[in-house]
C-alpha cells in the first residue's frame, strides 16, 4: 500500500504535518493546507464547540456536568484537553480563529483548583506541563506556569502529580508532560537556566530507564508504556517519549531499544495500529478503534524514525 497516499486521505490536521515532516513540501503549500485546520474537519468542529465564555463543555479540566462527590475518572471534553487537541492539530496560532478562541480563554477561563487564570496554570505538574505547552504554542507566555513546574521538580529528576501528597518518586506520566511543556516554552523563546536544567534532568530520568523500564529491575514499568496510543492526553507511552526527544533533537544511544520497539510495531503494509485507547467521553473522534490502523500514530512513528535514521546512515531506513 502507498502509506503516504493513505495519510493524505486524512484530515487537514494530519495532511499538513505529513507534507511538512515527511514529504518536504514547499512552505507555501504546507501553509495553505495548515490554514484549512481552522475551517475544515476536526479543527473547525472543535472550534465550533467553544462557548462564548471561552470554555468547552462547561469546564476547564473537567466538564461542567461532573459531580465530584460521585465516583469518576477521566473525561476529555473540557477546555484543557480541547486546547491540547487544537495544538496537536496544528491550528495556526496567528489565524483569526485561533486568536478569537484564545482571547475567550484568556478572558473567561479559570481553573477549578483555586480560580487561577488558565494561562497562569494550577498546581499539578501533569496538568501544568500541558498547559505550559499550550500557552507557549498560542503565544500566551506561560512564565507563571514555569515557576510552578520548577517548584515541584523532584530530586530523582522527574515529576509526580502526587508530590503534594507526599510522593517522592517520579512518574513517567507527570514527567513527560512537564518536559514537553518546558521544551515548548524554550522553543517559543523562554530563557531560564533553571528551566533548561530541569528539562534535561527530566529527560535523563526517562533515558536512565530506557523510556520504558524500572531502573531497579530493568523490566517494563507498565505494559501500557510499550503500547502506542493517540490521543495521549496525560498518559505516557514509548512513542510519546521518543517524539519528545525528536523535538528536542537529543539523540542518545539509550533511545535505541525504544526506537527498535517502535520500528517492530510497523505492519507489513507500512502502517501502525492504535494499540491503546484512553477511555473517557470526547467531543470528536480523531482516530480509529483499538487494533485499527491509525493515521496519527503512523505519522508520529514515521517522523520519529526519519529523525533517528537520518543520523544512522548504515541503519535500515523507515
Amino acid at each position: 500500500m502507498d502509506v503516504m497516499e493513505w495519510l493524505m486521505q486524512g484530515d487537514p490536521a494530519i495532511r499538513w504535518q505529513v507534507m511538512r515532516d515527511l514529504a518536504d513540501a514547499p512552505p507555501d503549500a504546507v501553509a495553505a493546507e495548515r490554514a484549512r485546520v481552522a475551517h475544515e474537519g476536526w479543527g473547525a468542529r472543535l472550534l465550533g464547540l467553544q462557548d462564548p465564555g471561552g470554555r468547552w463543555d462547561g469546564g476547564t479540566y473537567r466538564p461542567g456536568w461532573v459531580d465530584d462527590d460521585r465516583p469518576f475518572f477521566d473525561a476529555w471534553t473540557a477546555t484543557h484537553f480541547c486546547l491540547q487537541a487544537l495544538m496537536e492539530f496544528g491550528l495556526d496560532p496567528a489565524s483569526p480563529a485561533a486568536r478569537r478562541a484564545v482571547e475567550r480563554v484568556r478572558r473567561g477561563v479559570r481553573w477549578e483548583h483555586e480560580g487561577e487564570p488558565y494561562f497562569d496554570g494550577e498546581a499539578e505538574p501533569c496538568i501544568n506541563g500541558t498547559a505550559l505547552a499550550i500557552a507557549a504554542y498560542f503565544g500566551e507566555g506561560g512564565d507563571p506556569i514555569v515557576d510552578t513546574v520548577l517548584d515541584w521538580h523532584l530530586p530523582d529528576g522527574g515529576w509526580n502529580c502526587w508530590a503534594a501528597y507526599g510522593a517522592r518518586v517520579s512518574s513517567f506520566h507527570s514527567t513527560i508532560c512537564a518536559i514537553e511543556g518546558l521544551l515548548a516554552w524554550e522553543r517559543a523563546g523562554g530563557e531560564s537556566a533553571a528551566a533548561s536544567a530541569a528539562r534535561r534532568a527530566g529527560e535523563d530520568y526517562l533515558l536512565e530507564r530506557g523510556l520504558l523500564n524500572r531502573r531497579s529491575t530493568g523490566r517494563i514499568a507498565d505494559p501500557r508504556f510499550a503500547m502506542v496510543s493517540y490521543p495521549v492526553r496525560w498518559y505516557y507511552d514509548v512513542l510519546r517519549g521518543l517524539d519528545h526527544f525528536r523535538l528536542a533533537d537529543r539523540r542518545d544511544p539509550r533511545l535505541a531499544p525504544a526506537v527498535e520497539l517502535l520500528r517492530a510495531k510497523r505492519r507489513e503494509d507500512g502502517r501502525w495500529v492504535r494499540e491503546l485507547h484512553h477511555e473517557g467521553p470526547q467531543l470528536i473522534e480523531v482516530d480509529g478503534r483499538e487494533g485499527d490502523p491509525s493515521r496519527w500514530i503512523t505519522l508520529r512513528a514515521l517522523r520519529v524514525l526519519r529523525w533517528w535514521d537520518a543520523a544512522l546512515p548504515d541503519q535500515p531506513k523507515s
